[in-house]
């Protein structure tokens, strides 16, 4: 079993896992999921309803009617990506749907490649549907297309993402997803319930919850009350946690009323269950005047003061964050202050990105971009310190009992995760001893006897 390598990238979602077998005659859509677990979530909306009308999802380019490749448009090299994923799909099965951020640009996509049938932008449902039927007809048989109450998934079945909200009212300069997504559009708190109801009742035990902007969750509608639910991220948090499930908060800005999180995550590590002492903040840099330059809050010093706020009041809080090097303008002094600043919060989990250009990002315009390899030895550097600061962190965990969740079993031992670790992002903790009775799904407890930079061993207890 291998450990996870240190460069990561946060943005990406699990590789989507397709086990759905076709009846005889049925017609079959592939699916190509790339980006971020929001797109993801978009994808299993998008086959739900497929599925219900009586379309097989196929695991593969062979045998598929049509393929839906559902894009990322984050950076200029997810562009890149996304192109090449449309492009392989044109060559081994040749009708394509093009959905997702990037068909938010549809001349782009069809100036290099415009044989696809379609190009419909971000969480355009029923044009995706539009485009399949056009493309193949549906043939539903009602005594036979059965969906699972849940919908289809793209993930194990043990967790599930569950997306809070579309879009982000923040205007940060090296980012266009606003332009893509809109504004914040919160979901009704009651239908998210209803929808994690029917998740854990369906076996899933850990929902990771996610958006663009989860702090904001409600601010559009005014933290709404509507059926005894109100649309505020405690209260929704507290919901959430109260249905004995994992609760994992991604994308938190780390807003004052964040702290009001922390007494539900301490709460939950007496119980062993509900909201998890885990926050994914995405932090991007400490110096304040990057962070100005970013269009982004420049409170890096009062950001530690909230840290140790939460750490006295969870101390086993675990915080993961991604950052950006080599932001234009950034200067070796700028850089080093967030080296500092690392050794001071001491952060739990750590992705990191290069900078780079995004067309129609404001930063592009920005003066004194940072050359290639500055930006790739800050990288080593940022990684490096980052590295010593997980391993450090994990090999003081050794002797400890920890839950962990199962992930997969093979013949070599049990995938599993702790608390502290997202799946496909963080760390693992493997078992290789007595594991043969364990199954995904099955939350077990460990003592923790091996631990390396992102990764630990345990045995059952």
């Amino acid at each position: 079993m291998s450990t996870n390598p240190p460069n990561l990238r946060p943005d990406l979602a699990p590789r989507a896992r397709i086990t759905d077998a076709p009846r005889p005659g049925q017609p079959l859509i592939g699916m190509v999921s790339l980006g971020c677990p929001k797109a993801l979530v978009d994808s299993e909306r998008i086959l739900t309803r497929l599925r219900a009308e009586g379309y097989a999802i196929s695991p593969d380019y062979a045998g598929a009617d049509a393929v839906i490749v559902n894009t990322c448009g984050f950076l200029d090299s997810a562009k890149a990506e996304s192109l090449e994923a449309i492009g392989e799909a044109l060559n081994e099965n040749g009708r394509v749907i093009v959905t997702g951020c990037l068909g938010a640009e549809p001349e782009y996509i069809t100036g290099a490649h415009p044989s696809v049938l379609a190009v419909t932008g971000p969480h355009q449902y029923e044009q995706v549907l539009d485009a399949v039927h056009a493309a193949v007809p549906p043939d539903p048989d009602p005594f036979v297309d059965l969906l699972p109450a849940a919908g289809v998934k793209l993930t194990p079945r043990h967790y599930s993402y569950l997306k809070i909200s579309e879009g982000c009212n923040h205007k940060c300069k090296f980012c266009i997803i606003p332009d893509m997504r809109g504004r914040l559009v919160s979901r009704p708190a009651h239908a998210i319930g209803r929808e994690a109801e029917k998740l854990v009742g369906a076996g899933v035990r850990e929902l990771l919850v996610i958006s663009q902007d989860t702090s904001a969750y409600g601010v559009d509608i005014k933290h709404a009350e509507e059926r005894g639910h109100r649309a505020h991220i405690t209260d929704l948090a507290r919901d959430l946690g109260s249905l004995g499930a994992w609760v994992r908060l991604h994308y938190v800005y780390p807003y004052p009323h964040v702290r009001n999180l922390i007494p539900l995550m301490a709460e939950a590590q007496e119980n062993g269950g509900g909201v998890l002492p885990y926050l994914d903040i995405p932090f991007q840099h400490a110096h304040p005047d990057v962070l100005k330059r970013m269009a982004r809050p420049a409170a890096s010093a009062k950001t530690l003061d909230e840290i140790a706020a939460w750490r006295a009041a969870c101390p086993d809080i675990t915080l993961r964050s991604t950052f950006i090097v080599g932001y234009p303008g950034e200067t070796e002094e700028e850089f080093q202050y967030l080296l500092d600043w690392m050794d001071e919060a001491k952060l739990d989990r750590v992705g990191c990105f290069q900078y780079e250009n995004v067309e129609g990002a404001r930063s592009n315009s920005l003066p004194d971009h940072v050359p290639d390899e500055v930006k790739q030895d800050r990288w080593n550097r940022f990684m490096e310190k980052a590295q010593a600061i997980s391993e450090a962190k994990l090999q003081a965990k050794v002797g400890s009992v920890q839950q962990v969740i199962v992930d997969a079993v093979d013949a070599e031992g049990a995938t599993c995760r702790t608390k502290a670790d997202a799946p496909e992002i963080d760390g693992n903790l493997f078992i290789d001893e007595d594991f043969e009775n364990l199954s995904p799904g099955d939350i077990v407890t460990v003592e923790v006897d091996e631990a390396s930079e992102y990764d630990l061993w345990g045995r059952l207890v």
